[in-house]
């Protein structure tokens, strides 16, 4: 039997305003690039070999990064967070992830 491959995950947690609509522009936009699937963690974009994931919540918006590998996880992180920034300039947002074990 196979081992399945170990997978890397990292979370942020963005407090802004609004999380919802911030949420749709950023999923909006990736769609362009990126196959979008509506699951129960939220709104998941394939990003290349790995998954990014966005989620709003009542204060925050919630993005996920899932990767095989920490190359993958790097850049599923910089798309989804330096997307939000650029989009949340004004707003002074910053991504700050938290990597996990899976």
């Amino acid at each position: 039997m196979d081992t399945p491959p170990a997978v890397l995950t990292s979370r942020a947690d963005v407090e802004i305003d609004r999380p919802e609509r911030w949420a749709k522009q950023l999923v909006t936009h990736l769609s362009r690039k990126a196959p979008v699937e509506s699951t129960a963690e939220g709104e998941e974009l394939t990003i290349g070999a790995g998954r990014g994931v966005v989620r709003a919540e009542a204060a925050r918006l919630v993005l996920l990064a899932h990767a095989p590998d920490a190359e993958v996880l790097a850049v599923v992180k910089d798309v989804l967070g330096g997307h939000l920034e650029r989009f949340a300039q004004r707003e002074g947002v910053v991504v700050a992830w938290e990597d996990r074990t899976a």
